[in-house]
């Protein structure tokens, strides 16, 4: 762009000095000449900086996620295809699983037997209610024969004595005062064979544990301790299903499978530094780095275009989403070392801006490490924006050369 407006400019001097000679061409208008261009040049180039700033480190950033199983176990079945790309949830590769389906099947018998046992124990307890219940039943039935028994002893003790005292005075009968001793004794022995019954009852009930006879709560608590083993039998099956499922490994995102060296037979282990296979993902990030003080202009929101050697002639639009206000340099590790100036001090690092691809150029295959240059256009002196974009697109058409000699 620089050489275009030179030309311009050589084609206007050209013309009013030496063609239509309407200026005389000496010394000074030739010094004037030369000096024009070079300090117009100039400030427009440090203007265009700072409103426009340009960056020659523009970088495509994708996620990479090590594929490391959950499970360990030997490989069966690998079916993705190196660099080739794979929607999430798409299978990657499986793990033998025999192991993790027998551990299912114990699993699910144990917890068989364990709700069996739950079974019987809540029947145990169902049966400890009733016989306290029972017992309770017979202890009111014993009270009230007691009860009942009672009033006719009183009555049977108080004919003896009427009858003792007409025998006495000779005008009882001696037989009817045999026949009331005779029943009070048996209302007597009725009466303690009651007593008997509800004292024995009243034994059995007399055992509590908090609030509860002792076999209801002895019942309940083996309950209870079934009912923590079926608990944990069903944490059992679940982490037992899960460890199964685990020997499936699928894709996270949409992405690519690089380098893929997995082969059936191998044997993988669930160790965060042996990866089975790295992921990379179809998502992109876009950074481009500037010196600090090229971003005192330059907002969220501002316009932005790349162009990327791997798209020769094609400018992509953009946007700026953020800029990443935080470098290495500007952290100290903890350590009892005093920091380390020197006599050369490390020269200041770049900010990272971090640009937003438009809607229409999503849909682009960006590779993860391609570069390019990149221009933010700025909310400032918008008319000289169009100079950038001019050396924006004659950048990206010279992407085509491929300068080498071999």
């Amino acid at each position: 762009m620089e050489a275009l407006l030179l030309a311009i400019y050589s084609f206007f001097v050209w013309f009013i000095f030496i063609k239509k000679k309407w200026l005389p061409w000496n010394t000074k208008s030739q010094v004037t000449v030369v000096v024009i261009p070079i300090v117009a040049m100039t400030a427009l180039i440090l203007t265009l900086n700072v409103i426009a700033p340009s960056s020659s480190d523009v970088r495509v950033i994708k996620y990479v996620v090590q594929v490391i199983p959950q499970v360990k176990g030997r490989v069966i079945e690998v079916p993705v295809e190196p660099n080739r790309l794979v929607k999430k949830g798409e299978l990657l590769f499986r793990i033998d699983p025999t192991q993790y389906q027998n551990d299912l099947s114990v699993a699910k018998a144990k917890l068989a037997a364990d709700e069996a046992k739950l079974a019987q124990a809540a029947a145990n307890v169902a049966d400890a209610s009733a016989g306290a219940r029972q017992l309770q039943e017979q202890l009111k039935s014993a009270s009230s024969q007691v009860g009942a028994l009672q009033p006719r002893l009183d009555l049977a003790r108080l004919r003896v004595r009427q009858n003792k005292e007409l025998v006495a005075t000779g005008a009882g009968d001696r037989f009817a005062l045999e026949q009331a001793e005779a029943n009070a004794i048996e209302l007597e022995a009725q009466i303690a064979t009651a007593k008997a019954n509800e004292a024995q009852v009243a034994q059995k009930l007399s055992g509590l544990v908090n609030g509860e006879q002792a076999s209801v709560a002895a019942a309940r608590a083996q309950f209870a301790t079934a009912k923590a083993q079926v608990d944990a039998s069903r944490a059992d099956l679940a982490n037992a299903q899960w460890n199964l499922d685990q020997t499936s490994v699928y894709a996270p995102a949409n992405g690519y499978a690089i380098n893929v060296q997995l082969r059936p037979g191998s044997y993988v282990t669930a160790f965060p530094v042996a990866p089975a296979m790295s992921f990379v993902e179809e998502t992109y990030q876009v950074i481009a780095l500037y010196q600090q003080n090229e971003l005192t202009m330059v907002k969220p929101g501002n316009e932005a275009e790349i162009s990327l050697n791997m798209h020769p002639g094609r400018v992509i639009k953009a946007k700026v989403d953020s800029i990443v206000w935080a470098q290495g340099q500007g952290q100290i590790a903890q350590s009892g070392t005093l920091p380390q100036t020197g006599a050369f001090p490390q020269m200041p690092g770049r900010f990272p801006v971090k640009l937003e691809v438009a809607e229409k150029d999503r849909e682009l295959f960006l590779a993860a490490g391609a570069v390019g240059d990149g221009a933010i256009y700025t909310d400032h002196v918008a008319a000289i924006h169009i100079i950038r974009k001019v050396i924006m697109r004659v950048g990206s058409i010279t992407n085509y050369l491929v300068l080498k000699l071999h």
